[in-house]
């Protein structure tokens, strides 16, 4: 998710709004962008609009028809794919920076990040899908604190673009992996202590890609049943 700024204009909250819309669903994939009813919906003029739409374009989450307008960026397991290996090089990457330059605080950060997930996990576990959204949030949170330690701006704000890709397929599907997932952010945690950059990365290859492998299935399941 898109780190809210503190001093936003009214096109900066609009285009985080649609894009968590987006994201988390209620813009559904290849769902036609109509103008008018979208200027009502978030309060916008019509050309602050089609920049935010532009934007959104640029980002990969909305795609341009020429005189047409816009619509909703369709999904696709090929595309899950290639965002996820692009996820693991680029985490992976953040990650090798951050655990060799992460102090004392980064350190609390990633604790404080994951007890957050952690109590999220656990209610997902036992049942309670009323904390799906929190539990994401607090996924990316925890990843995202990971790798404060980069020290680059450019590093952290790709990340956060493939995360929030890799995150649509997931809200889309529903798909909570469960134990094996919070074992794996356990395992993460650790490794960060350790400063242990190849363990690190043999778990996010895990995780990741058999999040990927999870989704796929979980949607294969979702279409037997239509």
């Amino acid at each position: 998710m898109i780190e809210a700024a503190r001093h936003d204009t009214i096109g900066d909250s609009a285009y985080r709004h649609i894009r968590d819309d987006i994201i988390f669903g209620q813009l559904r994939p290849s769902e036609k962008l109509r103008l008018e009813p979208l200027r009502k919906r978030y309060n916008v003029s019509v050309t602050t609009l089609r920049e935010i739409l532009n934007r959104l374009t640029s980002d990969g989450l909305v795609v341009a028809e020429g005189q047409k307008g816009f619509e909703v960026a369709s999904v696709s397991d090929a595309n899950l794919w290639e965002v996820a290996e692009l996820r693991l090089l680029v985490e992976g990457h953040a990650v090798a920076r951050s655990f060799a330059n992460g102090d004392l605080d980064w350190e609390s950060q990633v604790v404080a990040a994951h007890h957050k997930l952690h109590r999220f996990e656990d209610r997902m576990i036992s049942g309670d899908m009323t904390a799906r959204e929190d539990w994401k949030r607090a996924d990316w949170g925890f990843h995202r604190a990971l790798i404060t330690g980069c020290g680059s701006k450019t590093l952290m704000d790709l990340h956060g673009q493939l995360f929030d890709k890799y995150l649509r397929y997931q809200i889309l599907t529903l798909a909570f992996r469960g134990e094996p997932g919070a074992r794996e952010h356990a395992a993460l945690l650790e490794a960060a202590f350790a400063r242990d950059t190849g363990k690190a990365k043999e778990i996010l290859s895990t995780h990741i890609l058999g999040g990927v492998e999870f989704i796929i299935n979980a949607r294969k399941e979702a279409a037997a049943q239509i």
